[in-house]
């Protein structure tokens, strides 16, 4: 099954029993005209209230997400799999990105002193407008409000048009965002196809667009964007390089490794897809990361002790599958997992393949699924050529006793985060984002706060 939606709706499959569970008709130009206005009109409202005043409705959003994380949850889980445990986690991170951005946000838009003599000259930040989001379903609520929050707080209004598959989940944010109470027209859910997107990129209501996604669709929407003239942020696709260096912790390594490759199933664009070794401890990480990976509980999401559940999509199963038999073929080593669940379910076998090296496909290309290669390195200077060589940047991990070394491998890497001594992670007190085809802008921190504000520079009485 690969249908997850039609020429006239959006399907929501749920992934561990193939069975439909949703079905969302894409809106008419005229809803979506009626959607734009209305964050237009929002627009003009939001941006004159006070940061302080904005933050106070985040507080209130923080608490509604606490208050409705079992279902939201759930829905998380029957649309894309999450095992409901890391899905509980989701919304209580959300929740806890409100209260930061709460804290924090109102001194990121202070009026910024500059050098010119006399103080006369100050930097104003101002939002752009209603920001369209274009969002995958990998986090259906964490991705959103990553990129909405700093939006918001700036006094942007924000569009968002969700993934297919989890529209569920998107029309259950838009009712907690209103039982926060915000105004109308602050938070719009658009539920349109390729050419509604397009038409919304393309209208000047639309101030700036954010996209997380595929390189794919990076370039389609990067395109429509920048033939609009409208600044957008693009968050793709990752190969992100896990190096193990000789001196390392391997038992941390280890443990550090297989969450940050099997995490949500191993659909995470910021995850260690290329466990890159040095050949001194090689052997030995293998065997402690198949037998670690081995341990993991794969089954029912909606059990609580289940780490790995199913992929969010079947075209997507399919899709891994293939990368996987492709890089066997090439001369890889299969050491665990390595095809499809039997049954109805959107299952695949955690999967660990060695002998990889840079000339394969799970080398070459990123693989969206429960599934590591491990590569050879001969020493750290090796390491760091082998984790360059990708046409991705999104993030790095580097574990060594020798932090001045990963420090100098740091500043090579060519990555948009680097991580010593612990997997990569999203954290609001920290840019997030990538270089090459991992997209470019940031978002989280003071950068994502400002990635969609008009820098105004303000100069009073210039003689």
């Amino acid at each position: 099954m690969t249908i997850f939606s039609s020429h006239t709706h959006a399907v929501s499959i749920n992934p561990t029993t193939g069975e439909a569970i949703g079905h969302y008709p894409f809106e008419s130009d005229s809803a979506l005209d009626a959607a734009l206005s209305r964050a237009a009109a929002g627009f003009s409202i939001w941006r004159r209230k006070s940061a302080e005043q904005r933050a106070q409705l985040l507080i209130a959003l923080a608490k509604v997400l606490r208050e409705n994380i079992e279902p939201m949850a759930r829905m998380i889980t029957l649309e894309m799999g999450k095992p409901v445990t890391q899905a509980r986690g989701e919304i209580e991170k959300c929740a806890g990105l409100c209260d930061w951005y709460a804290s924090h946000g109102p001194a990121m838009l202070a009026p910024e002193p500059t050098l010119v003599e006399n103080n006369k000259a100050r930097i104003e930040y101002r939002p752009l407008g209603p920001i369209l989001a274009v969002m995958p379903w990998n986090f259906p609520i964490w991705q959103v409000l990553r990129g909405a929050v700093p939006a918001l707080i700036a006094g942007n209004t924000y569009v968002l048009k969700h993934a297919p598959n989890v529209m569920g989940s998107a029309y259950l944010l838009l009712d907690a965002i209103k039982q926060a109470g915000f105004p109308e027209g602050v938070f719009e859910v658009i539920n349109v196809t390729p050419d509604g997107v397009s038409k919304a990129i393309a209208d000047p209501r639309i101030a700036a667009v954010s996209l997380t996604g595929s390189v794919r669709a990076g370039t389609a929407i990067g395109a429509q964007a920048g033939a609009a003239l409208k600044k957008c942020v693009l968050e793709l696709g990752g190969s992100d390089p896990f190096i193990v260096l000789n001196d390392a912790d391997l038992d941390e390594a280890v443990k550090a490794a297989v969450i940050g490759r099997y995490a949500n199933t191993g659909q995470v664009c910021a995850a260690a897809k290329r466990l890159i070794v040095e050949q001194g401890v090689v052997e030995e990480f293998t065997r402690k990361f198949v037998e670690a990976t081995r341990a993991l509980v794969v089954g029912d999401p909606l059990a609580a002790d289940t780490y790995i559940g199913p992929m969010a999509r079947f075209d997507l199963r399919d899709e891994l599958d293939q990368q996987v038999q492709a890089t066997l073929a090439e001369g890889a080593t299969l050491l665990l997992g390595g095809q499809k669940a039997a049954g109805a379910g959107n299952f695949y076998e955690p999967t660990v393949l060695t002998d990889v090296t840079d000339q394969m496909t799970s080398f070459k290309q990123e693989l969206f699924g429960p599934v590591a290669s491990i590569i050879t390195a001969r020493d750290a200077r090796h390491a760091l050529e082998l984790a360059n060589d990708s046409e991705f940047g999104l993030a790095s991990t580097i574990y060594t006793r020798n932090v001045e070394l990963a420090e100098q491998l740091a500043a090579e890497l060519d990555t948009g985060g680097v991580f010593i001594n612990g997997y990569c992670a999203s954290d609001p007190r920290v840019t997030f984002g990538g270089v090459k085809k991992s997209g470019f802008g940031r978002e989280l921190s003071h950068f994502g706060v400002r990635e969609f504000c008009n820098a105004q520079t303000v100069w009073l009485d210039r003689r």
